[in-house]
C-alpha cells in the first residue's frame, strides 16, 4: 500500500525516482508525486491526482535537475484523493514522504496549530513535516530532528525527510512500514520495496523496527530505536523482476496466471528427495522444531487466509495434527488459548501485511514452540522475525489480485504437512504419494491452462450478471471461497461462496435464473453428496457452471455448463481447480471492462491496519 522512493547522487535522479514509482504501481495507489533539490538548494515538488504516468509527463515538460529527491505514490486514508493531499508535504525548507498512519495526528495537529503553523491538506502526513521543521529550529541535524519527531508519533509509519538546504542527504525513519536502502557506487537510494531499485542496484540493507538511518552519496548511518549507532547486514539479492513486460499477455494478471506451472516448479526445486519432504525447505532448524509439534495455528488475511483453510484439511487428515486458521485482525483482537506444543504459521506473500505481522509479534509472548512464515520476499519483516521460513520463489507478483502466490502458498503448505506428518507416523507409502503428486504438478497445471479458450467463452454469460455464488465441498470449500474473492476483486461483481452442504440453510433462497452458480467438482469421496446439492439447485432453476472432473459423470444441459478439469490426484485438486476460477474471473473482468491489474479501492501489500 503506497509506495517510497528516494535517491542522493551526483547524476539527476527524476527518471530513477518516477522510473521506481513505477515499478511500485502494483501496490495501489490514487496520486503520485515527486520532490528534487538540487546543488543550489533549488527544490522543485510535482503532484499529480492519478497514474504515474500524469506525474512521469508532468516532470519530463518542467525538466526537473537535482541529484537528491523522494517520489510517492499515495492511497488515501486521510483526505480524499487529490493533488493537494498528494505527497510530498513541505514545512519551510522541509519535504516529507510517509507511508502508513499516525494514529494521534489529531492531537498533534491541535498543537502544531498552537504553534502557528497552518495545514494546507487533510493528510496526517502533513504533522510529520511540520514536526521535523520544528524540532529542527533547535536540533543540531537532521537526524536529531527527525528522532525526536519519531519519538512523539504513535502508529505505523515509514517515513524519508529532506531538507531543502542540505541536500547532501535524506533522512528515513521506520516503525510498522517497511523501508530497504540500496547501495550504489556514489549513490545511495531507499524505497519501501526493493523491487523499485532493481535497475540501479541489488545490493541492499533492510531497516528494522525502529531504526533512524541517514543517507548520503558515500555513507549510511544507521541508529536504532534507543538512539544508538548499529550497523545493518548489507545483502546481494537474487530476487528478479520483469515489471516492466507483459510479454505476450493483454495484463500482468494473465500473465502470472501462465507462470504458475513454473513458480510451481521453482518452489518444489531442491525440496522433494527419496520420496519425502526436505524438511530444511523450512529453515536449518525445521526438522528439530517441526518434530515437537502437535498443534498448527494458521494466521493470514484475504488470499493467503483461503490459502490456511485448505491447509487445516491437509494438517488434520495427512499430518495428523489440530489446526486452527484464523484471520490476522481478529487474532491480536482476542484472547486465545495457546495449545501444547503448537506452532505458528503466517502466511504473506508480500512479508509486510500489518495485521500479519502485528500477530506475529503479539504470538512471541504466547508460548508457541516456534513461528514459521511462508513467504515471497527474501529480508521481509515476517521473514526477519520468525524462527523458520519457506521461501516460495514465485517471481515478482504484480497484479493486485494474487494469483500465482496463492497456489505456491498451497504447495508450500502441502510440503508442511508432509514434513509434519513424517514425524507423526504418515505411513511411508502415503508421503511417497504426496511426494509424486506434488511433482505432476506443474505439467498438471499446464494441461489445466488449456482450459483458457472455453472458459473466455463461458464467460460471455457473465456480461449481464451482478451477483454469482460459488460451492465446493471438503478443501474445494475454500477453493471456492477463493474464486468468489477473485470475481469481486476484479470484475466488481458480487460473489458469496458456500459449502455446498450449507446451501439448504439458507443459500437457497437466492437461486433463481439469474443468479449464476459455480461449482468446483473433483472426482473424490464428496462427489456423490455435491451431486446431490447440484440436484438442489437445479430443482429451483438455477443456472450452473461446473468445472469438475473429466471422470466425474457430469453432462451439460440446458441447465448446466460443465467444464472438464484433468483428473489429478485427491493431494494436488485444490491447487489444480483454482487455475479455472482464476481464468474465469480474469475473462469476466475483461467483458465487464475493469482496470484488471489494478482494480478500484484495493491495494497489493496492506502495510496499514
Amino acid at each position: 500500500m503506497c509506495g517510497i522512493v528516494g535517491a542522493v547522487a551526483q547524476r539527476d535522479v527524476a527518471e530513477i525516482l518516477v522510473e521506481g514509482l513505477r515499478r511500485l504501481e502494483y501496490r495501489g495507489y490514487d496520486s503520485a508525486g515527486v520532490a528534487i533539490v538540487d546543488t543550489d538548494s533549488s527544490l522543485t515538488r510535482i503532484r499529480r491526482l492519478g497514474k504515474v504516468q500524469e506525474l512521469a509527463d508532468a516532470v519530463n515538460e518542467a525538466k526537473v535537475v537535482g541529484g537528491t529527491g523522494i517520489a510517492h505514490t499515495r492511497w488515501a486514508t486521510h483526505g480524499e484523493p487529490s493533488e493537494i493531499n498528494a505527497h510530498p508535504h513541505m514545512s519551510g525548507d522541509i519535504t516529507v514522504v510517509h507511508n502508513g498512519i499516525i494514529e494521534n495526528h489529531d492531537e498533534l495537529r491541535e498543537l502544531l496549530k498552537s504553534r502557528g503553523y497552518e495545514f494546507e491538506s487533510q493528510t496526517d502526513t502533513e504533522v510529520i513535516a511540520h514536526m521535523v521543521e520544528w524540532e529542527l529550529r533547535s536540533a543540531s541535524t537532521l537526524v536529531e530532528a527527525v528522532q525526536k519527531t519519531a519519538k512523539q508519533l504513535e502508529g505505523a509509519y515509514g517515513t524519508v525527510v529532506m531538507d531543502r538546504k542540505d541536500p547532501s542527504r535524506i533522512v528515513v525513519a521506520r516503525s510498522g512500514s517497511p523501508i530497504v536502502i540500496g547501495f550504489g557506487v556514489g549513490e545511495n537510494f531507499l524505497a519501501s520495496d526493493q523491487l523499485a531499485l532493481l535497475n540501479v542496484t541489488r545490493r541492499f540493507m533492510f531497516l528494522e523496527e525502529g531504526d533512524v538511518a541517514e543517507i548520503t552519496r558515500r555513507e549510511v548511518s544507521v541508529f536504532d530505536a534507543n538512539g544508538e549507532s548499529v550497523k545493518r547486514e548489507i545483502k546481494e539479492t537474487e530476487v528478479s523482476h520483469d515489471a516492466g513486460d507483459k510479454g505476450e499477455y493483454r495484463h500482468y494478471m494473465l500473465k502470472e496466471i501462465h507462470e504458475q506451472p513454473v513458480a510451481l516448479q521453482r518452489t518444489l526445486e531442491g525440496r522433494l528427495a527419496n520420496g519425502q519432504v526436505v524438511s530444511s525447505a523450512f529453515g536449518d532448524n525445521a526438522h528439530q522444531l517441526l518434530s515437537q509439534v502437535k498443534h498448527v495455528q494458521i494466521i493470514a488475511c484475504g488470499t493467503s487466509y483461503h490459502a490456511g483453510l485448505v491447509a487445516r484439511y491437509w494438517l488434520e487428515e495427512w499430518a495428523g495434527v489440530s489446526c486452527n486458521v484464523e484471520i490476522a485482525s481478529e487474532f491480536r483482537y482476542r484472547k486465545s488459548h495457546v495449545f501444547e506444543n503448537s506452532l505458528l504459521v503466517t502466511i504473506s506473500q508480500s512479508g509486510e501485511t500489518a495485521d500479519t505481522l502485528a500477530a506475529l509479534r503479539l504470538a512471541k509472548e504466547m508460548g508457541y514452540v516456534a513461528s514459521l512464515t511462508i513467504c515471497n520476499v527474501p529480508g521481509s519483516s515476517l521473514v526477519r522475525e520468525s524462527d523458520m521460513a519457506y521461501m516460495m520463489k514465485a517471481g515478482a507478483e504484480i497484479g493486485v489480485a494474487s494469483t500465482k502466490a496463492f497456489t505456491v502458498q498451497l504447495a508450500g503448505l502441502l510440503m508442511l504437512a508432509g514434513a509434519i506428518g513424517h514425524h507423526n507416523g504418515m505411513a511411508v507409502e502415503k508421503e511417497a504419494k504426496l511426494v509424486s503428486a506434488l511433482q505432476s504438478l506443474p505439467a498438471k497445471l499446464e494441461q489445466t491452462l488449456a482450459m483458457a479458450e472455453s472458459i473466455e467463452a463461458l464467460a460471455e454469460d457473465f456480461a449481464d450478471k451482478h451477483h454469482s455464488l460459488f460451492l465446493g465441498r471438503g478443501e474445494q470449500s475454500a477453493i471456492a471461497m477463493e474464486g468468489a474473492l477473485k470475481l469481486k476483486e476484479i470484475s466488481y461483481i458480487h460473489a458469496e461462496a458456500y459449502a455446498a452442504g450449507e446451501l439448504k440453510h439458507g443459500p437457497l433462497a437466492l437461486i433463481d435464473a439469474e443468479m449464476p452458480v459455480i461449482v468446483v467438482a473433483p472426482n473424490n469421496e464428496l462427489l456423490e453428496k455435491l451431486k446431490s446439492n447440484v440436484e438442489e439447485v437445479r430443482a429451483r432453476g438455477g443456472l450452473m457452471y461446473v468445472f469438475a472432473d473429466d471422470k466425474a459423470s457430469f453432462e451439460s444441459d440446458e441447465t448446466m455448463k460443465v467444464l472438464n478439469v484433468p483428473h489429478c490426484d485427491e493431494f494436488i485438486a485444490p491447487i489444480v481447480y483454482t487455475l479455472p476460477l482464476q481464468l474465469l474471473s480474469y475473462y469476466v473482468a475483461l467483458i465487464k471492462g475493469t482496470d484488471v491489474d489494478q482494480p478500484r479501492n484495493l491495494a497489493k501489500s496492506v502495510t496499514v491496519e
